[in-house]
């Protein structure tokens, strides 16, 4: 059974923290599906990480490619994951359920805390998951470094 992280984004943006975090999971050997709601957020998405000067280089692709189930990290709007993944980040409010919780070894969740709605969105999720049994631990930059705030 894997766990959810809720990571509540406020003194950087998802472009900064979002290439340290699918590190961290390649790190552990596994592939990752990057859900978010727009597809050209997505895009953008896309063309920051290529600009990212990681080390190991983040090697990544949009969904909808003929080489999707390769792909180490993919970036998508959809609900499935053809890349096999066993990491799940979702950006800007996707949706998450208890299933892929359950399924995967992890769960990211990054929402923006200058956002009042994606706020209250990812409030919704963590009763959501933990009402149903999952593991989730909530995680605050608000202290200007990386800080677990809560677990369930």
């Amino acid at each position: 059974m894997g766990a959810a992280y809720f990571y509540h984004l406020t003194a950087r943006p998802l472009e900064a923290t979002l290439p340290m975090l699918l590190g961290k999971a390649r790190q552990a050997g596994w592939r990752v599906c990057v859900r978010g709601v727009n597809p050209r957020r997505m895009d953008q998405l896309d063309a920051a990480l290529w600009a990212v000067e990681a080390d190991p280089f983040l090697a990544h692709g949009l969904a909808g490619g003929a080489y999707d189930a390769d792909q180490p990290i993919l970036l998508t709007t959809a609900p499935d994951m053809p890349n096999r993944a066993e990491c799940l980040m979702t950006v800007e409010g996707a949706d998450v359920n208890t299933d892929e919780v359950t399924a995967l070894q992890r769960v990211c969740v990054l929402f923006d805390g200058n956002d009042a709605a994606a706020l209250d969105k990812a409030r919704a999720q963590w009763r959501t998951l933990t009402k149903a049994g999952c593991t989730a631990q909530y995680w605050s930059e608000e202290s200007g470094r990386w800080q677990k705030k809560a677990e369930s």
